[in-house]
């Protein structure tokens, strides 16, 4: 068993940041194409759905939403960002990065939290991404006035802060399992239990486990669930709230079980 310890990283100005670092190693695993590619995808779904269905948008921006961010967060948000950790540790899987990773002078808890931290911003350019792309479906396909209502533009843009916990989560996953597809297999699994639970009206769900805090926050303001059609500064709050303190206590739980990981042979 290897013992780590929590030593600081070396400053030396002509080395990156541990997160440039990190983001820099991913240059090869192309996560532009789950960042780019999955919001393009799901919108191109709810673009279709509406050219061919009879009702077209019956209410407008509310129901384009729902049609694309409101879908993306049931499963597609889930998923991208399972991807995006395994993309994340596929690298520390192979050859001997394992065994590079194990013996570094970097804290554990610093690595899970870099690993985070590079997993979270992905996830957010894909949520901005999402966002951009359906106000502009909006505007030049459908033609449709003005803005989103400000509660929808507010929860779609909260969803980041409610996916730095689920890339907390699937990244201790993708940690502990080398398999990509099987990290990504049990993220499906989760958000499908997420799913049942918030249709059940089972809103706590959201407060224990990461999926469901992002698919919740996802279709706030839809009049899914349990929340109200337009939720308050208190939804809100309790959403981000949330989701710090999910994000610390699987962090520093990540790091523990890092410090007692052995070496590969």
């Amino acid at each position: 068993m290897i013992a780590r310890t929590s030593t600081a990283l070396d400053t030396n100005s002509s080395s990156p940041s541990p997160l440039l670092a990190e983001l820099l190693k991913l240059r090869r695993s192309q996560p532009l194409l789950v960042v780019i590619g999955l919001p393009l995808v799901v919108t191109g779904t709810g673009i279709i759905n509406t050219l061919f269905s009879r009702r077209g948008l019956e209410d407008g921006w509310n129901t384009l939403w729902l049609r694309t961010v409101g879908f993306h967060g049931l499963f597609p948000l889930v998923l991208g960002v399972a991807i995006l950790a395994s993309l994340v540790w596929r690298l520390e899987h192979r050859d001997s990065n394992w065994n590079t990773l194990m013996t570094s002078p970097i804290g554990a808890t610093r690595i899970a939290l870099v690993k985070t931290l590079a997993i979270a911003g992905l996830a957010a350019a894909m949520q901005a991404t999402m966002l951009i792309v359906v106000v502009a479906t909006g505007k030049v396909l459908f033609a449709l006035p003005g803005l989103p209502p400000a509660h929808l533009l507010a929860s779609g843009t909260l969803v980041a802060v409610a996916c730095v916990p689920l890339a907390a989560f699937q990244s201790s996953i993708s940690m502990l399992i080398r398999s990509f597809a099987g990290a990504v297999a049990l993220a499906a699994a989760l958000a499908g239990v997420s799913v049942s639970l918030l249709t059940a009206k089972i809103g706590s769900i959201s407060y224990t486990l990461p999926h469901a805090l992002a698919t919740r926050t996802a279709l706030l303001g839809s009049g899914m669930f349990s929340d109200p059609s337009h939720p308050d500064m208190t939804t809100f709050g309790g959403i981000a709230t949330t989701a710090v303190i999910l994000t610390l206590l699987i962090v520093a739980s990540t790091g523990r079980i890092l410090k007692c990981r052995d070496l590969y042979t």
